[in-house]
Order: C-alpha cells, then structure tokens, then sequence
C-alpha cells in the first residue's frame, strides 16, 4: 500500500546500513508498558513530529509504527510528510512485526532510557580491536542508531562516564563488560533480550575471536587477522568504527542468507 512498508520487508534491512531509523511513535502509556520495541527503534511523540525531526540526520528515511498500524501512525506519517520527511508506516503496526517474527530489543536496559530526545554516548579504551567494534555496531544497528561513541586512555574511561554521564563498556568492573567466559558482545545481546538466532551465530564467531578460543568457530581465526589488521593499519579509532561497521555488516549477512553458499573453481556455468 502506499505510504506503507511490509513487516517482511522492513525485517530485511535490520541489521544494513541501509535500514531507516524506525521510530516507535505509541502512546506514552503504551510504550511504557511494553516489555520490548523493534530493534533499532526510537520512541518519539507522534504530535511533537516538528521538535524531534530536525534532530535527525538529514536525508535519512524514517519508518514510524504504533501499536496496530492505525491512526497513531497515520497521524505521525501524515506529520513528517508534511515537514518534508522520506517517511512509511509500518503495516500493522509492531503487532505485524511480532507475528512475523521480526527482531526486537527489551524497551530499555541500565544507563539507557530509549525515549530521551538525544542519543545515548558510551565510552570505552583506545584502540578498538574486535568487542569495542563490534559492541557499537551492535548498539547502532539494533539499540540506538544515533549512538555516539567516545575511545578514551583506558584508566580514564570510568572518570569520563561519571563526568559525562556516557555508558562503559567493555573494561573491567562496569555492567556492559565480560562475565565469566562470555564478551561484551554477549553481554549486551543478554542484557537487551536479542533472540535473532544468526545474530547469535555471529556471537559466538565473536566471542570465540575476542577470547582467544578460535577452535570455537571456523570463521573466528579470520575475524580476528581481520581485526589486528585494521587496526594495525588505522590509527583513528572512529574511523576504524567505520570502517569496521562495514566488515560486521558483511559478516551479520553470511550468518543471514550465505553459511550454506560455498565457492570454488572452476565456477560452474550458470
């Protein structure tokens, strides 16, 4: 329909760079009770479209939803249409979603509140290697699209979180960190409910290359050469962010459509 984009469509593109930013635009009340919201997604006040647009990035689609796909939504579309926004409604709102078994994150977790008009910030050590790469792609493909990252001298990481009020991760003793065998990565997926299962396939990839047990998974060997090269080869930490924002992009695909493709030579005749 137009105006609309499909539960099955939008499922797609979570997890790509080329996913919209999702705003959740149900009722206060609503969003407080629910347990979860899409991943990725924003809450925002449908009637306060023209405070919280020019906040986002410009050019960037959007894609609102509501409870059910009806006048909540409408209302919010027919708002950023009007201001000019690349926008859709969901079809049938998050309950689509759900029934078509679409991702989704626990509405909020400790130091983030998902419906606070600013991105979150979140800091960690200096020179990144493999969690504190795949931990921000995590949070910005699945958490908060506008996550703001801050690499810091790691003895100061805990002193710029208090001063800012930015999340730690991935240093010892803070809530986003290793526990027992498992990563930073793990943590988050727990704490924020992810149950997508190549995701999880991608945890495990990630977690055997950030604690050296590549017996774990073949790709994990490769993971990790991949990760000691780019930041061998990169001395800016945001731009090796995003630079790995592509390398975990391509590796969250092969764990959605291509474990079962193979490759060899000679290729075969189409």
């Amino acid at each position: 329909m137009p105006g609309m984009i499909s539960a099955i469509k939008l499922i797609h593109l979570i997890g790509t760079e080329k996913c919209p930013l999702i705003v959740d635009v149900r009722r206060r009340a609503a969003f407080a009770a629910a347990p979860t919201r899409i991943a990725g997604a924003l809450w925002r006040d449908h009637m306060k479209v023209g405070e919280w647009l020019p906040q986002f990035p410009a050019g960037r689609s959007i894609v609102v939803y509501c409870a059910h796909g009806h006048n909540v939504s409408e209302i919010g579309l027919t708002k950023l249409l009007a201001a000019g926004a690349d926008a859709l409604m969901l079809e049938g709102g998050i309950d689509a979603w759900l029934a078509a078994g679409g991702p989704v994150v626990a509405r909020e977790a400790p130091g983030l509140e998902p419906g606070l008009p600013w991105p979150s910030e979140w800091v960690t050590r200096a020179r990144p290697k493999i969690d504190r790469i795949t931990c921000p792609w995590l949070i910005r493909r699945f958490i908060d699209p506008l996550a703001i990252f801050h690499f810091v001298s790691a003895e100061w990481v805990k002193d710029v979180a208090d001063e800012t009020g930015a999340i730690p991760f991935d240093i010892k003793d803070v809530h986003y960190s290793h526990r027992g065998d498992d990563c930073s990565f793990d943590t988050l997926i727990a704490e924020f409910g992810l149950s997508d299962p190549p995701l999880l396939h991608l945890a495990r990839i990630v977690r055997a290359a950030d604690t050296a047990r590549l017996d774990m998974e073949p790709e994990a060997a490769g993971l990790l050469a991949m990760s000691l090269g780019l930041s061998a080869i990169e001395g800016d930490d945001h731009a090796q962010l995003e630079r790995g924002m592509t390398l975990y992009d391509a590796l969250y695909g092969w764990c959605r459509y291509a474990t079962q493709e193979t490759h060899n030579w000679p290729a075969k005749a189409v």
